[in-house]
C-alpha cells in the first residue's frame, strides 16, 4: 500500500471515532470531560494527518513529473520515441467488482457510511461507488445496496450458479410478488362436415405465483484484505468471488431441491408432476440407460414444449459415470460429453444434487430441464452486514471465531423465489445408483 494511502485509512479510522463522539452529543448525550479530550486530540491528529497527506500527495506527484520512459527492449518492445504511452486502454469491468469494492470499504469501516464514503473518495474509488456509499441506506440492521450494485452481484452470479449458467429467465418481483398466468389446456380445432355443428373448445389457464423468499449467505472476508484500501483488481476479485460463490450455491440448493415449505422456495424436484418422474433403470447396461434418458426426453418433447432451451442437470459423479460408459466396441458411449453435452443437449454440474438419497444413501438424480421455461423472481433490494466478533460455523461443521481467525463476517441477504411457467418443462430421473462405487 502506498503511504497516501496508508494515511488515509489511518485518517479515515480517526474520523470515524470521532464521528461516533458528535453523534452522541448530537443525540443529547453530556460527553464527560475524558470524551471531550479525546475529541480535542483526534481534531489534532486529524489535521496533523491531513498535513502529512498532503505533503505526501505533493511529492508523488513530483515524482511522476519527473519519470522518464522505460526502455523496454529487453522484452521485445520499445517505447514510442516522443515517450508517448499508447492506447487506449480499457479493461473490462468484472461483474460484481463495483459491489464487492463497496461491502470490502464498508467493513473496513465496520459499516460506518459515511466513513467508507470518504474512504472510496481519498482511495481514487469510482465516482458511482463513492456516491453510492454516500447515498445507501440502512436496513433491517444493515447496508440497503443500491439497485444498480444489486444488478451487478445478479451479473456475477451467472456463470456461478448452474442454474442461472443454463438459462434461466430473470424477473422482477415488484412489490415481492409476481403472477404468471400459464395454459394447461389448448383449443382442439377439428373438421367437421355438411350442416355439422362446430364443436365448442377453450383453452384453460392456471398461475404460477412467485413471492419473495429471504434467502441469506455468510462470507468470511479476510482482514488482511480489507485493510488494502486502495483499488486493487485482484483484492476485489477474491471479495466478489467469496460473496457470488456463497449465494449462488445457495440458489442451487433450494432452487433444485427446496420442497416449498415454510420460508423455502419450491425448487425443481418437488415441481415437477409425477408422470415425469422416472426411476433409473436397476440393471445400468447401456441399452436401458439410453432408454431410460430418452424417456426423460420424450416426456418433455411430447408436451409440446419448444426443445431449444434444455439441458441436463446432474452430480459430477453421475456425469463422470456416463463419461467412462463403452460400447460393445470399446467406444465411448456418450463421447459428446467432452465438449459438455448429452445426446445433443448442455450439461450443467452440480454438488448440491446430493448423491447420499436412498435407504442405502447412495442414490442421487438427473433432470432435463427446458430453462428457457424456468423464472426466478428477484427482489433487487440487497442487505448486508458486518461483524468482526461473531461466529460461524465452517463447511465440516466445526464453529470457528471471526475475531480469532482475524476475519470480517459479511451476511449478503436476498430475497427471490423460483417457478416454472409450465411443469410439464420440468423431468427428474431417481434412484440414480450410477457411480456409487467411484
Amino acid at each position: 500500500m502506498s503511504k497516501v494511502l496508508q494515511l488515509r485509512s489511518e485518517r479515515a479510522e480517526l474520523n470515524t471515532k470521532l464521528q461516533a463522539l458528535a453523534k452522541l452529543e448530537a443525540d443529547g448525550t453530556n460527553l464527560s470531560a475524558e470524551q471531550l479530550q479525546e475529541f480535542t486530540t483526534l481534531e489534532a491528529q486529524i489535521a496533523d494527518l491531513s498535513a502529512k497527506i498532503s505533503r505526501a500527495e505533493q511529492a508523488e506527484k513530483a515524482a511522476a513529473l519527473s519519470a522518464v520512459p522505460v526502455d523496454e527492449g529487453a522484452q521485445g518492445k520499445q517505447s514510442p520515441p516522443d515517450g508517448r504511452i499508447e492506447g487506449p486502454f480499457t479493461e473490462k469491468q468484472v461483474p460484481g467488482t463495483k459491489m464487492a469494492q463497496m461491502v470490502r470499504l464498508l467493513a473496513a469501516a465496520q459499516g460506518n457510511q459515511q466513513a467508507a464514503a470518504q474512504m472510496a473518495k481519498d482511495g481514487n474509488f469510482g465516482a458511482d461507488v463513492h456516491m453510492a456509499l454516500s447515498t445507501v441506506t440502512p436496513g433491517a440492521g444493515g447496508v440497503l445496496v443500491p439497485t444498480n450494485f444489486a444488478s451487478d452481484v445478479i451479473e456475477a452470479l451467472r456463470p456461478t450458479s448452474v442454474l442461472r449458467k443454463m438459462g434461466v429467465t430473470s424477473l422482477p418481483l415488484n412489490n415481492g410478488n409476481l403472477t404468471m398466468p400459464r395454459i394447461t389446456g389448448n383449443t382442439v380445432v377439428t373438421y367437421i362436415g355438411t350442416e355439422q355443428d362446430i364443436p365448442l373448445t377453450g383453452m384453460t389457464f392456471g398461475d404460477t405465483k412467485l413471492s419473495a423468499k429471504k434467502a441469506a449467505a455468510l462470507v468470511p472476508v479476510s482482514n488482511d484484505l480489507l485493510r488494502m484500501s486502495g483499488v486493487n483488481p485482484r483484492v476485489d476479485g477474491l471479495v466478489a468471488n467469496d460473496l457470488t460463490v456463497s449465494m449462488g450455491l445457495s440458489e442451487d440448493l433450494h432452487f433444485i431441491r427446496a420442497d416449498g415449505s415454510g420460508v423455502l422456495p419450491k425448487g425443481l424436484r418437488h415441481w415437477a408432476i409425477a408422470q415425469h418422474v422416472l426411476p433409473a433403470p436397476v440393471d445400468p447396461n447401456l441399452a436401458a440407460i439410453d432408454l431410460f434418458l430418452g424417456g426423460l426426453m420424450l416426456r418433455i418433447e411430447t408436451a409440446n414444449v419448444m426443445m431449444a432451451s434444455c439441458g441436463w442437470l446432474m452430480h459430477p459423479r453421475t456425469l463422470r459415470w456416463l463419461q467412462s460408459l463403452r460400447d460393445g466396441n470399446g467406444n465411448k458411449a456418450y463421447p459428446e460429453i467432452d465438449q459438455g453435452q448429452l445426446k445433443g443437449y448442455p450439461v450443467g454440474l452440480s454438488n448440491q444434487i446430493p448423491v447420499n438419497l436412498g435407504d442405502d444413501g447412495n442414490e442421487s438424480e438427473i433432470y432435463f430441464v427446458n430453462f428457457a421455461d424456468m423464472m426466478i423472481g428477484e427482489d433487487m433490494d440487497l442487505v448486508i452486514d458486518f461483524s468482526k466478533e461473531a461466529a460461524y460455523k465452517d463447511g465440516a461443521g466445526n464453529m470457528v471465531s471471526a475475531f480469532q481467525r482475524d476475519q470480517t463476517l459479511v451476511r449478503v441477504i436476498a430475497k427471490h423465489d423460483f417457478g416454472p411457467r409450465h411443469l410439464e418443462c420440468i423431468t427428474v430421473g431417481i434412484n440414480v445408483k450410477w457411480g456409487a462405487g467411484m
